[in-house]
């Protein structure tokens, strides 16, 4: 009989009771369940252990971030598979295999592991990452080490070139190029150059690659081969590849020198260009070199000869010499002779005047000048000039030619607070007081008077042949007007004039012929309660005038005071006669009458007391103008201390 078929239904409709220890046994009670339905066994925790270590030793360990070896086994359109012996092949995008040219399967390269297992449960790989991170740590080792690299130009940037070093690019700074400037980079492009890795930055992978460094390290040995051998007084060639205000660099053959400006030529120069060029080759003798700082001194004109050694014997004191100015100094000039022998020329040989003389105005440079010999010292290298020494001392015939009381025209060369400075001849001079300027205007400075350059007559007042100077006058070219002024303006003249200037203290009064007077400020006053102002014209008395002094002083006010002063003097005189003419009528009535009433007596007591009240009301305004006349007459010494 066949076995009944139970159905999923029939079983979940079982009662539970049919279940458990105390169940019953069913049909399904001997069913292996061990066996599924392929009839494949299930291994034993010991043979599945055995097993998973078995397969788990044919796998490698990978990390994420790790650089491992894969071989391709498969190439699609858009992928490349690797098998690293992990458990699962991984995933490169085909572009990062461009640069190989017959890419197959078999073929090996470094990867990157950037992901054990993304989420659709691949193993991505990167060929590029580990390329950059193998090239990176090459780097930091050319680095640390200094090892010289090569790179090749792929393209320009701001500043620099960009250079590929182990297919990681890096910067190539402009001024790290060559150890000259550098302003085409476009040159550069394309070529491989050897490098040195000088900076990386860890952080954001990135490097700075020199040169330069290659260059000058290969200067520097060359350098300390030269300067080991060098010597001073040592002749080397050299070519001249920079100049400068100062210089010129000279290149040894690996090893740069600097020859000063100085030791260029015995003669002076004002910039290296005059005497070189660039390129140009020479021989320089080494002056001196410091190991320490690398330095070398040159030096050209020490292969010649020291002109002052060869400068020609004829040459003493006393000789007439030619040459040009090399230099001016407040103090003189220096006269080239021949390249390298100067002598100096003094301020005071240039002119046999005294006169103060500006070098740096009256010499130029590049002029050419002869003069004479005053010392010579061919030790000490040294010559001193005279310009004036070529002509002879006008000094000594002053006498005869400018003697004292001469009237004669000069030239106004200077102008100082205190006179003028008049040259006569060629180094004859003399000097003008400001006093001198004038007998009757008084001036503060000479510039009021005359100006530099100006023709002036002039006067030789005395002469100092051991100070070698004239004393001039102006005004003396004509008579002292003062003799005749005393006539024309004594003492309480009066004189219509103009205010010229007036201050705190007074003013200064334009009388005729030019003359100049002061009044002080209490005289300027009106008799309306005002004062005189400038440019006014006024009356004015002359108080005092002294002779001596050049010196005038007037009065405005003392005019009106004067008559005011007499019309109060007559009112008095009129006062006095009518006064006496009663006192005689007075007389005249005592004498007549005989007999007097008490009434009379009264009358003649009251007009005797009246008359006595007048006359002494007049003896006192009498004696006050007696007293006011005795202040006036001492008013003049009591304005020339105001002035």
């Amino acid at each position: 009989m066949p076995e009944e078929q139970v159905s999923e239904e029939q079983v979940l409709a079982t009662p539970a009771k049919n279940f458990g220890p105390n169940a019953a046994v069913g049909a399904f009670d001997d069913f292996d369940w061990t066996v599924d339905k392929r009839n494949v066994v299930r291994y034993s925790d010991a043979e599945s252990k055995k097993y998973d270590e078995e397969y788990s030793s044919t796998l490698k360990t990978i990390e994420n971030d790790e650089i491992v070896k894969g071989t391709v086994v498969a190439i699609t359109s858009a992928d490349v598979v690797l098998n690293i012996g992990f458990k699962s092949d991984g995933l490169v995008p085909l572009t990062e295999f461009r640069d190989v040219e017959d890419l197959k399967v078999g073929d090996e390269f470094d990867v990157y592991v950037v992901n054990k297992e993304d989420k659709k449960g691949i193993l991505q790989l990167s060929r590029k990452n580990a390329r950059m991170l193998k090239a990176w740590e090459q780097i930091v080792e050319a680095n640390k080490n200094g090892t010289v690299v090569s790179g090749k130009i792929s393209s320009k940037t701001k500043g620099g070139l960009i250079a590929n070093v182990f297919g990681l690019e890096t910067f190539l700074p402009g001024s790290q190029i060559d150890v000259k400037p550098i302003t085409d980079y476009d040159v550069y492009v394309g070529k491989t150059m050897e490098l040195k890795v000088v900076k990386i930055n860890e952080a954001i992978k990135n490097a700075v690659v020199s040169h330069k460094a290659l260059i000058e390290s290969d200067i520097e040995s060359q350098r300390e081969a030269i300067i080991g051998k060098l010597e001073k007084g040592q002749v080397l060639e050299g070519t001249i590849k920079n100049i400068t205000d100062f210089g010129a660099f000279i290149d040894l053959g690996g090893v740069d020198g600097l020859l000063y400006i100085t030791d260029i030529s015995w003669g002076r120069i004002s910039h290296p260009k005059e005497v070189l060029e660039l390129n140009q080759k020479l021989n320089v003798v080494v002056l001196d070199y410091d190991d320490n700082k690398k330095r070398i001194s040159l030096g050209l004109k020490q292969l010649q000869p020291h002109p002052w050694d060869t400068l020609d014997k004829e040459i003493e004191v006393g000789s007439k010499v030619k040459g040009k100015i090399v230099n001016i100094e407040d103090y003189g000039a220096f006269l080239e002779i021949t390249p390298g022998v100067e002598g100096l020329i003094h301020v005071s040989e240039v002119s046999w005047s005294n006169t103060p003389i500006n070098s740096r105005e009256y010499f130029h440079l590049q002029d050419i000048h002869e003069a004479i010999v005053m010392t010579l010292d061919r030790e000490e290298r040294k010559m001193s000039l005279s310009l004036k020494r070529l002509t002879e001392d006008p000094w000594v015939k002053i006498a005869d030619k400018f003697p004292v009381g001469t009237k004669t025209k000069g030239v106004v060369k200077n102008i100082t607070p205190y006179g003028v400075f008049v040259e006569l001849a060629d180094g004859i001079g003399g000097m003008v007081h400001i006093s001198d300027l004038s007998w009757i205007k008084r001036y503060n400075h000479p510039t009021e008077f005359t100006k530099i350059g100006n023709d002036l007559d002039v006067v030789v007042l005395d002469i100092d042949n051991e100070n070698r100077k004239l004393t001039l006058g102006h005004k003396q070219i004509e008579e002292d007007p003062w003799d005749t002024f005393e006539t024309v303006f004594p003492i309480g003249s009066v004189h219509e004039a103009t205010v010229l200037s007036a201050d705190d203290k007074g003013a200064v009064v334009l009388l005729p012929y030019g003359l100049e007077a002061f009044a002080p400020k209490k005289h300027l006053a009106k008799e309306n309660g005002g004062f005189l102002n400038a440019d006014e014209k006024a009356e004015f008395k002359v108080l005092e005038f002294n002779r001596n002094d050049k010196r005038i002083l007037v009065s405005h006010a003392r005019i009106w005071e004067d008559l005011k002063r007499d019309a109060e003097e007559g009112e008095r005189k009129d006062k006095k006669v009518e006064r006496e003419k009663t006192a005689k009528t007075v007389k005249t009535l005592q004498k007549n009458v005989e007999k007097t009433t008490l009434g009379d007596l009264g009358v003649l007591s009251q007009l005797k007391e009246k008359m006595e009240n007048k006359q002494a009301a007049d003896e006192a305004a009498e004696a006050e103008a007696k007293s006011n006349k005795a202040a006036e007459s001492a008013e003049p010494t009591e304005d020339k201390t105001e002035e």
